[in-house]
């Protein structure tokens, strides 16, 4: 007899009722339907396929698109009691022969496996003789040309709507715009009938954006908001990253560079202490986080521009996946924006594909220049609205604007005057009549722009300036030395004079705004914290016997409701949300014991 969704989401998983749309979408899947279901980080998108797939006669078959991503959920499931592995080239000789003795028995209820895996002749063959319950391709955006994770070998996966016609396919992901929803559900034949848009926002992240000044001295006072609590800070190169990590640690934090060109061994081994580990940073390019299962980080910082605002928006996701609050701080200055430009000019891609780069780097820059709510902008990218938030850095200290016309006109004619080839520190050094060598070797403290910007001071130029290049006003020559030059937008600027309003740039300030948000253990009283600090100790114990991450024992969010609760008993406890009966078995003397020796 087929189990019923309910009772497994209890039983396994320990939770009392589905979320959202979670219920719908599994009785939808239950009956045999193809879905598309987009859900945001944390929304509970791994459920609807998990519980389908242990429900229906047949065995799960989950399409990932790394191997440490595998590890965690398989890590994971079976923790919960759910018979699940990972097909690999990870796995050699004898585990090979026992994971398909696995399959070809009937004895898994999920096997997850990487797509290049997937497609090889072989497997396809080995698998058309099992009986699939379902296939979810999980991270689906990477089926898209349009999406920033773009995989070649996600693209061949529209041969599995041949190969295993009469099977349930999911995809599933918590970052498509239009145009790449559209190209997933065109790939693999799901009918926009079958989509499910759960919507984007994730409330519990605080987002803030603010211009460069000392990027170092921003971070820092951003970090002291995190004391012992893991994150993630992104930097564009491979060499920033493993200069800021090692900065990190002399400022006295555990720091781990993550980067393309690392040894892939050791890059391995840092994944693996961030996720089994408390309070480590995890210092990265781009090429670490799809799909990471952490749920404890609490902060994603991003010392350069991202390259698209879904980018952002799937990097800063991967903080506070277990619904506490989090942080999302991004630093950006004009270097950054005519860099992603370069990137977008320079590429062999097609004038369409460059196109639509250039319009996702505008949304990009309009998101971070906006003087309204930061949550409106970034949800409506993506057709989803919000009111004002409250719980981002321009809801709780809206930014001024001023009449930018004139410093506009002054900025671009000093550009015009020096002759287009000099960058920003000069243009500003011109405008404030600064007579340095430079400047007078070059005759330019006798042309008619030399002192004529005295009214503003060099930062609020280079914010000026800044918001100009933005405005694609003004071009860098990033191939040469930064050279500013005026941009056929900008030469209209001129000729019509337009009003121009600018933002007033923000007075140097920690980052964060006071009193915005909390570490997540302060949603408990004070009485409890030290309770919770003992069940993560005790949490931590247990995971290291078993070389896993503690949170696939028990999430934060578990242990804080534990520390509430305080259950005596076998019985209270199973009520703790989180607490499935595999996990009330294994763990659940071990965490009443602390409780009672924390007066119960």
């Amino acid at each position: 007899m087929t189990a019923q969704p309910l009772h497994i989401l209890k039983t396994v998983y320990g939770y009392d009722a589905f979320r959202g749309p979670q219920a719908a979408i599994v009785d939808h899947v239950m009956a045999g339907n193809n879905a598309f279901v987009l859900m945001p980080t944390g929304g509970g998108k791994s459920l609807c396929y998990q519980i389908p797939a242990i429900a229906r006669p047949g065995m799960g078959l989950i399409v990932s698109p790394l191997i440490a991503l595998m590890a965690d959920q398989v890590a994971a499931l079976r923790q919960a009691g759910v018979n699940a592995a990972a097909l690999n080239s990870d796995l050699q000789g004898d585990e090979r022969h026992a994971l398909w003795r696995d399959i070809s028995s009937g004895a898994l209820d999920l096997l997850y496996v990487a797509p290049e895996t997937l497609l090889r002749p072989d497997i396809l063959e080995l698998l058309r003789r099992t009986k699939l319950s379902l296939i979810a391709i999980d991270e689906a955006h990477c089926l898209s040309q349009w999406g920033h994770d773009f995989r070649p070998s996600y693209r061949q996966l529209d041969a599995l709507v041949t190969q295993f016609p009469d099977t349930p396919r999911m995809a599933l992901t918590a970052t498509a715009d239009a145009p790449t929803r559209g190209e997933i559900l065109s790939h693999l034949k799901i009918a926009e009938s079958d989509a499910f848009i759960a919507g984007f926002d994730r409330p519990n992240i605080h987002y803030a954006m603010a211009e460069k000044d000392n990027p170092r001295a921003q971070l820092k006072r951003f970090l002291t908001q995190h004391a012992q609590e893991s994150g993630i800070v992104y930097c564009l190169s491979k060499r920033k990253t493993e200069e800021t990590a090692a900065w990190l640690c002399e400022q006295g934090y555990t720091a781990l560079p993550y980067h393309g060109g690392m040894d892939k061994a050791q890059r391995q081994a840092n994944q693996t202490r961030f996720q089994r580990e408390e309070a480590v940073i995890m210092v990265a390019t781009i090429a670490f986080g799809m799909g990471i299962d952490k749920p404890d980080v609490r902060f994603v910082a991003h010392l350069d521009l991202p390259g698209s605002i879904e980018a952002y928006y799937q990097e800063t996701g991967r903080a506070g996946r277990d619904g506490l609050p989090s942080d999302a701080l991004m630093l950006y200055g004009h270097d950054d924006i005519a860099l992603r430009s370069r990137f977008i000019e320079e590429s062999d891609a097609p004038e369409q594909r460059k196109r639509m780069e250039r319009q996702k780097l505008d949304a990009l820059l309009g998101l971070a220049e906006t003087a309204g709510c930061r949550r409106q902008v970034l949800l409506s990218y993506f057709g989803d609205h919000s009111e004002p938030c409250g719980n981002c850095d321009t809801c709780a200290e809206p930014p001024k604007r001023f009449d930018g016309t004139i410093a506009t006109q002054k900025a671009l004619s000093c550009i015009y005057r020096t002759g287009e080839r000099f960058g920003q520190a000069y243009i500003v050094q011109v405008l404030l009549g600064v007579a340095d060598d430079r400047v007078t070797q070059s005759g330019h403290d006798r042309i008619s722009t030399f002192g004529i910007g005295k009214e503003h001071d060099s930062r609020t130029w280079r914010a000026i300036l800044r918001q100009l290049i933005a405005l694609r006003l003004i071009d860098v020559d990033m191939t040469g030395h930064g050279g500013l030059s005026i941009s056929e937008a900008g030469r209209r600027f001129l000729r019509e004079k337009p009003v121009l309003m600018l933002r007033v740039p923000a007075k140097p300030r920690a980052t964060q705004a006071k009193g915005v948000r909390a570490q997540a253990s302060t949603a408990l009283p004070d009485v409890d914290q030290t309770l919770f600090q003992a069940l993560r100790e005790k949490r931590t114990e247990l995971a290291r016997m078993q070389s896993v991450p503690p949170y696939v024992i028990f999430h934060d969010k578990t242990l804080i409701e534990m520390a509430a609760a305080r259950p005596g008993s076998r019985s209270q406890l199973a009520k703790v949300p989180g607490v499935g009966e595999a996990k009330l078995d294994r763990y659940g003397a071990a965490f009443l014991a602390v409780i009672a020796e924390h007066g119960g």
